[in-house]
């Protein structure tokens, strides 16, 4: 069941990411695949860095940025509230916005975004922990950094909150 969740998620990235106009990116955490859910026509393909989530975001973030791009998103493949609209609008946000953020429901967060690299938001953070948001958040005032905060979303971490979505999807 875990496996089949996780492939519907991944369709679902699929789905929403090929409508947004923006060079896509997939990290890899174990190789990169050529014959997998992700378009090689559409999606430049990379391999994750990094001990923790936040090092793999920082390694992903900094990549990036360092191959010129002005705007930035990461987003996570473990969330089926996200649509493109919301993708297009954390764009938008960075115009007037130095970063833009998707808190999600447990803490963390569904997607984060950056006009310029900002290393300090990720350190010092419990990852996979639901203080992630939080502490993002506080970094960000330390710092005096501009941001935009999108509405909060519910994830897919464990079957309880699969079972949670299926019973919305049911239930509308």
């Amino acid at each position: 069941k875990a496996l089949s969740i996780y492939q519907s998620l991944l369709k679902h990235t699929v789905q929403i990411t090929e409508q947004v106009p923006c060079n896509l990116y997939v990290f890899y955490a174990d190789g990169i695949s050529s014959n997998d859910v992700w378009p090689d026509d559409i999606y430049l393909k990379r391999n994750q860095t990094g001990e923790d989530l936040g090092a793999r975001m920082y390694h992903a973030f900094d990549t990036l940025f360092q191959e010129s791009y002005e705007q930035v998103l990461i987003i996570g493949t473990d969330c089926f509230e996200l649509t493109a609209d919301t993708i297009q609008i954390a764009f938008t946000a960075l115009h007037n916005h130095q970063v833009v953020i998707g808190p999600s429901a447990d803490g963390g967060y569904y997607l984060l975004g950056m006009r310029q690299f900002f290393p300090f938001l990720f350190e010092g953070i419990a990852w996979s922990t639901d203080a992630v948001y939080n502490k993002t958040i506080q970094q960000l005032a330390l710092h005096k950094i501009s941001y935009h905060t999108l509405p909060i979303l519910n994830d897919i971490d464990t079957e309880d909150d699969w079972n949670q979505h299926y019973s919305k999807v049911i239930d509308s």
